[in-house]
C-alpha cells in the first residue's frame, strides 16, 4: 500500500496540554508519525511518497474562511503583542452569551476553538497545511484507481469542525478529502471513524447531508471525550437523517464487543453503497493506549483491516489518534497489512 507522508509535521510541536487538572507536556508529539512510518518501512508496506500542493481551495470546501483566516494569521497576531509560548484559549462563549467573533486574539482563540488541547506553535499553520496536502494526495491516488491508500497525517483532524479546532485536530482532513472526492464525481463517500474518541468534528460538518455517510466507534460520551456528541441517537438531521450512525461502548470494550459494532458499522456501509471509504484511522482503542480505556490487542487490527477489506471499497486510510506507545506503529500497520490480504 503507499503512503503519503511529510516531514512538515514536525514543524508543530506543543509544549503542553491542559488535562486531568494540569498542564502536561502533549500526548500528540512528532514522535507518533515517526514511529508508523518506521514500521510501514520496517515491514515493506510499500513505497512513501511526498504530498502534492493542491493550495487552500479544497480546505475552504470544508471550512469557514474567517476561521481558517485565524489559523493562518494566530502566531503572527500573537507574536504582535509580544507573546512567544504556545496559544492556548482561557474563555469560550458558553450559553447565553454572544456568539461573536472579538477582536483580540485572546477572544479569537476561545470563539474558535471548543478546548485546551490543540496548541498553536510557530510552526503549526505549516504543519496543519502539509497534513491536509497529505490526505489530499491520497484522495487523488483513488482518484487515479488505487484500491487502498495510507495518508499519514499528523497533526490529526476529526475532532475539528468547519469552524473550531480541538482536541489535538486543526483542519479535518478525512471531511476535506471526502468532499474533494465528491467534487471529482462521486455520488456518496462513507466515512468510517474507528478512533477511541468520537469524531465529532466529521459529524458536524456532515449531519445535515445524505451524500457523506459517518459511522464511528468509540468511548460513550457518557464518561468519554469530547462529551457533548457521539451518542446513538444522533441519527442526522434534515436530509442529512439516517446516515449518521454512532456506536458509543463503555469502558473495558475488547474486540469481542468491538468487533461486533464493527460488523453493524461495515452493514449500513454495504447498504449505503458508496463510491469510496474514508477510515479515520485512530489506534487508541489499545490496551496500553495512555488516554484510552478500551483494550483492543494488536492482533485485533489485522482482524480490522480485514473486515474493512471485505467491504471492496476504493479505501483512504487517514491517520488519526493513537498515543506515546510504540505499538501505534504495529496497530497501524496491522490495520493496512489486514486491508491489503484481502484481494479486491
Amino acid at each position: 500500500m503507499l503512503t503519503i507522508y511529510s516531514d512538515d509535521h514536525r514543524l508543530h510541536h506543543g509544549a503542553a496540554e491542559l488535562i486531568d487538572g494540569s498542564f502536561k507536556p502533549c500526548f500528540e508529539m512528532p514522535s507518533r508519525a515517526d514511529m508508523v512510518l518506521a514500521r510501514a518501512m520496517a515491514v515493506g508496506l510499500g513505497d512513501v511518497i511526498a504530498p502534492e500542493e493542491f493550495g487552500l481551495s479544497p480546505i475552504l470546501r470544508v471550512h469557514d474562511q474567517g476561521f481558517v483566516n485565524f489559523l493562518e494569521n494566530a502566531w503572527l497576531d500573537w507574536r504582535a503583542i509580544g507573546r512567544s509560548g504556545d496559544m492556548l484559549p482561557m474563555t469560550w462563549p458558553i450559553r447565553r452569551l454572544r456568539s461573536i467573533c472579538p477582536g483580540d486574539i485572546d477572544g479569537k482563540l476561545g470563539y474558535y476553538s471548543f478546548d485546551a488541547g490543540a496548541p498553536i506553535t510557530a510552526g503549526t499553520w505549516q504543519a496543519i497545511r502539509s497534513s491536509v496536502n497529505v490526505a489530499m494526495t491520497g484522495q487523488a491516488e483513488l482518484v487515479k484507481g488505487a484500491r487502498g491508500v495510507f495518508s499519514l497525517c499528523r497533526p490529526p483532524g476529526h475532532h475539528a469542525a468547519a469552524d473550531y479546532m480541538g482536541g489535538y485536530c486543526y483542519l479535518n482532513n478525512a471531511a476535506i478529502a471526502a468532499q474533494a472526492l465528491l467534487d471529482q464525481g462521486a455520488r456518496r463517500i462513507a466515512i468510517l471513524d474507528v478512533d477511541y474518541h468520537h469524531g465529532n468534528g466529521t459529524q458536524d460538518i456532515f449531519y445535515d447531508r445524505a451524500d457523506v455517510l459517518f459511522t464511528s466507534i468509540h468511548g460513550h460520551p457518557s464518561f468519554e471525550y469530547p462529551y457533548f456528541l457521539g451518542f446513538s441517537d444522533e441519527k442526522g438531521s434534515g436530509i442529512g437523517e439516517g446516515y449518521n450512525f454512532n456506536y458509543p461502548l463503555h469502558a473495558g470494550a475488547d474486540w469481542s464487543t468491538w468487533g461486533i459494532a464493527l460488523q453493524g458499522a461495515c452493514r449500513q456501509i454495504s447498504e449505503y453503497a458508496p463510491d469510496g471509504l474514508i477510515v479515520s484511522l485512530g489506534v487508541d482503542t489499545f490496551k496500553e493506549d495512555p488516554i484510552s480505556q478500551f483494550k483492543l490487542a494488536s492482533p485485533d487490527y489485522l482482524r480490522m483491516g480485514e473486515m474493512i477489506g471485505s467491504l471492496g471499497l476504493q479505501t483512504l486510510f487517514v491517520m488519526e489518534g493513537g498515543y506515546a506507545v510504540e505499538e501505534i506503529g504495529i496497530n497501524a500497520v496491522n490495520v493496512l497489512q489486514g486491508f491489503d490480504s484481502i484481494q479486491g
